[in-house]
C-alpha cells in the first residue's frame, strides 16, 4: 500500500486526530514533527497551499487537511470503519462533523481574548457546547456512533483533551459542573480509551506549551 508519513506536530488536535485515526486502524506510519516556527522545505512542498499540518504522505502522495485525511484513510483502509455504514446514519455523521468544524472559529477566540471579550467569547463556546449537549449526544451510546469511537468521535476530540488544558490556561471552568452530563461521559470514555489514552500528550507539557503560544498572540492591553 506503500510507505505512510505523517507530518504534523505534538501539539496540535488537529495532528492528533489523525494519530488516532491511523492507531485505530492499525496502520504502521511514521510521525514527522514539525517546527511550526520554521516550517520545513519538504511540508511546503507538500502543502505548498496552506503550509500547515497536518499533511499525510501515502506512497509519496501527500493529502492535506485533517478532515480530508480522516476520509481518505477510511476509504484506503476500510477496516474498522469511521463512518457508519448507513447512508443516512453517514449523513448525520458528517453533518456534526460540519458542525463543529464551522465553530472551531468561534470557540478558539476564548484563547486570544481579554476582558469583556473573553467572557463574550466564553457565552459563544457554552452556548456551541450545550447544542452538543443537547442535540448531538442523544444517541445512548458511551460515544457519536454508539459503542465504538468513529470519525465524529475523533474530530471532537480536541473538546475531551484539550479542553482540560484550556479551563487550566484561562482558569475557566467549560464542560465542568452540570449543564454538561452527555459530554463528560463521552469526554471521559474518549480519553480512556485503550488507543486514545495511549496517544495524549501529556497534560501539563501542553499546559506550558499553550501558556506561551496564548501570550505571543494577546493583543496588547488596552
Amino acid at each position: 500500500m506503500g510507505e505512510v508519513k505523517l507530518h504534523g506536530s505534538w501539539a496540535s488536535p488537529f495532528s492528533n486526530r489523525v494519530v488516532w485515526a491511523l492507531e485505530l486502524k492499525g496502520i504502521p506510519y511514521e510521525f514527522v514533527q514539525e517546527d511550526l516556527t520554521k516550517k520545513s522545505p519538504l511540508l511546503l512542498h507538500y502543502n505548498p497551499v496552506y503550509k500547515k499540518i497536518p499533511v499525510l504522505v501515502h506512497g509519496g502522495k501527500p493529502i492535506c487537511e485533517s478532515s480530508i485525511i480522516l476520509e481518505y484513510i477510511d476509504e484506503t483502509w476500510p477496516q474498522k470503519p469511521l463512518l457508519p455504514i448507513d447512508p443516512l446514519d453517514r449523513a448525520a455523521a458528517r453533518f456534526w462533523i460540519k458542525f463543529i468544524e464551522d465553530k472551531e472559529a468561534t470557540m478558539r477566540r476564548i484563547f486570544v481574548a481579554r476582558g469583556e471579550g473573553k467572557e463574550e467569547a466564553r457565552r459563544e463556546s457554552l452556548e456551541v457546547l450545550r447544542t452538543v449537549e443537547e442535540r448531538g449526544l442523544g444517541g445512548g451510546g458511551k460515544f457519536f456512533g454508539g459503542d465504538a469511537i468513529n470519525m465524529v468521535d475523533l474530530t471532537y476530540g480536541w473538546i475531551a483533551v484539550w479542553m482540560k488544558v484550556l479551563e487550566e490556561v484561562l482558569d475557566m471552568k467549560l464542560i465542568e459542573g452540570p449543564e454538561f452530563p452527555r459530554l463528560q461521559a463521552w469526554a471521559e470514555s474518549f480519553r480512556t480509551a485503550a488507543v486514545i489514552r495511549d496517544h495524549i500528550p501529556d497534560h501539563q507539557k501542553m499546559v506550558l506549551h499553550l501558556r506561551r503560544r496564548r501570550e505571543e498572540l494577546l493583543p496588547p492591553p488596552n
